[in-house]
């Protein structure tokens, strides 16, 4: 069956090295965190986790955007990192073969492999009919044309990224990814009557859903009042 789906193939960049420097242990504990947080960044947002690779994984999701942005809150969030690694992506959309139920068959495929092979530590390398589905804080750093092992031409690529922002930002309560209203995707207010911007609305619907206090403990010594 034939179907159109977007990929994304991450890697950790630097990972052998690491292995070899500072032994088997320390290597299982940050492969440990990363798979933890691309379970949870793909859950929140609808990407699923077709298979792990190693010190990568290979995603898919059936709308492209929601993947877009999954990569790149996972390249927000590994920036954050005190680990010496970085995140490396390659993104395509396109149609493909389903087969036997769970696996994919196509051109896409391939190349999202192969984007994710040649771009540095860092970045998030897109290929054509990606970039117009950027969620509105999401950037083309660069682009232009690049050499892939096995294709006869040169193929397009964006290098994603956030986009610079102008005036003063506010984090996203649940993923942290800076925001202005302009990019915002949801609004919404505290119990304090804050104002609160989400990426998504993925986002929005876990901070709205997140675990509360009993109304009689909130505002006293153990549990202060929550505001956001």
């Amino acid at each position: 069956m034939r179907v159109h789906r977007t990929f994304a193939f991450i890697d950790l960049s630097g990972f052998t090295a690491l292995t070899e420097v500072e032994g088997d242990e320390r290597a299982v504990s940050i492969l440990s965190t990363f798979r933890s947080t691309v379970r949870d960044i793909c859950s929140r947002r609808g990407v699923r986790v077709a298979k792990w690779l190693g010190d990568g994984a290979m995603l898919v999701g059936v709308e492209t955007t929601p993947l877009v942005a999954a990569t790149l809150e996972l390249q927000f969030a590994s920036r954050g990192s005190a680990d010496p690694i970085a995140l490396r992506c390659g993104l395509t959309a396109d149609f493909v073969i389903l087969h036997e139920g769970d696996d994919y068959i196509g051109h896409a495929v391939n190349v999202a492999a192969r984007l994710c092979d040649l771009a540095p530590g860092g970045d998030v390398w897109a290929g054509p009919n990606v970039v117009e589905h950027l969620p509105p804080w999401g950037a083309v750093l660069s682009e232009g044309e690049c050499a892939i092992r096995g294709l006869e031409h040169p193929l397009w690529v964006a290098r994603l990224g956030l986009a610079a922002l102008v005036g003063t930002t506010s984090p996203d309560p649940v993923c942290g990814i800076p925001l202005t209203a302009a990019v915002a995707d949801n609004v919404a207010h505290d119990a304090m009557r804050n104002q609160l911007l989400f990426c998504s609305e993925s986002c929005r619907d876990t901070w709205e859903h997140r675990p509360r206090p009993l109304p009689e403990g909130q505002g006293s010594i153990r549990i202060p009042l929550i505001g956001s």
